[in-house]
């Protein structure tokens, strides 16, 4: 597959910038649910073991005022490297490499230190979402962004804490309870415009509770450009296709109206998708395609 040719996008005070935190594998059929391996794998080869390589891919926004982070990745930088706060099982399960990308590294190339973020937006908790915004330090669990403030969802943090059995294995406690005892995380109640200057939240409740996807647009009239960070509403180009949904989502029909809720617009107003899992792309327009849709 050829590689998405945009690397970035200006979209009025911010340069938008894909954060590569690291690839992991998912199993294949769970990643595609009814959408035969036939198909699914002429652009997404799997293992021996059927899982397909997965980008955990964060956004990061720059302004003259502020360095937000959208999702932050599992963490591979302590999970693989040092077998520490999930530990080494975590890691081979899901096949969680410590060479390649991660999350340090990637901010690092774009010359922002972990202490300049000042704002982090969760999609949601699950862990390869979320994971990369809590850091062991000397045996303590702690923020690894030390002055932002983190956003999640009051219905997905109430899930997080108490998860049904079909989603226990994706909420760690780890991952977000070092943030409430921090007093850094603040819970989003519903749909928000302007959460930041230029930002949106908007819900999606196909794939878990409380889920967010964000949307980037320039307020010049002169500028009309709009980012939508899709997480796992869409998670790669793949999914642009409507029924092409995953067996992780708890609500597959739900879903499916939802992404047409938003790729509706996105096809009409020429908004750009951002993939979070897809490894060879992270941007794309989207275009109809009879009833359904497809990436461009």
């Amino acid at each position: 597959m050829n590689t998405e040719p945009i690397k970035r996008l200006k979209i009025g005070e911010y340069e938008v910038c894909p954060i590569n935190t690291g690839i992991f594998g998912l199993d294949g059929g769970a990643m595609f649910g009814t959408v035969p391996k036939v198909l699914w794998e002429k652009s997404n080869p799997a293992d021996e073991k059927n899982r397909i390589p997965m980008e955990a891919r964060a956004l990061l926004l720059k302004s003259p005022q502020r360095k937000i982070l959208i999702d932050c990745g599992i963490g591979q930088d302590f999970v693989a490297k040092y077998g520490e706060k999930l530990g080494s099982k975590f890691a081979e399960i899901y096949s969680v490499k410590a060479e390649g990308d991660s999350l340090f590294k990637s901010l690092k190339a774009e010359g922002v230190a972990p202490q300049e973020i000042t704002h982090v937006i969760l999609t949601h908790l699950h862990f390869d979402h979320c994971g990369g915004g809590v850091t062991e330090i000397n045996g303590e669990l702690k923020p690894t962004f030390s002055k932002a403030k983190y956003y999640v969802q009051k219905s997905n943090l109430q899930n997080a804490q108490h998860p049904n059995l079909r989603e226990k294995a994706s909420y760690f406690s780890c991952n977000f309870e070092p943030l409430i005892k921090a007093g850094v995380l603040e819970s989003v109640d519903g749909e928000k415009e302007n959460l930041l200057p230029g930002i949106s939240v908007y819900i999606s409740n196909g794939h878990t509770q409380g889920h967010q996807m964000v949307k980037i647009s320039s307020v010049e009239a002169s500028e009309r450009k709009t980012v939508l960070y899709c997480g796992d509403l869409i998670p790669t180009a793949s999914h642009v296709r409507l029924p092409w949904v995953m067996g992780y989502d708890l609500n597959p029909l739900l879903l499916m109206e939802e992404k047409t809720r938003f790729l509706s617009p996105a096809s009409d107003e020429g908004w750009y998708l951002f993939f979070e899992h897809d490894p060879y792309r992270a941007f794309a327009k989207v275009e109809r395609f009879g009833s359904d849709f497809k990436a461009i």
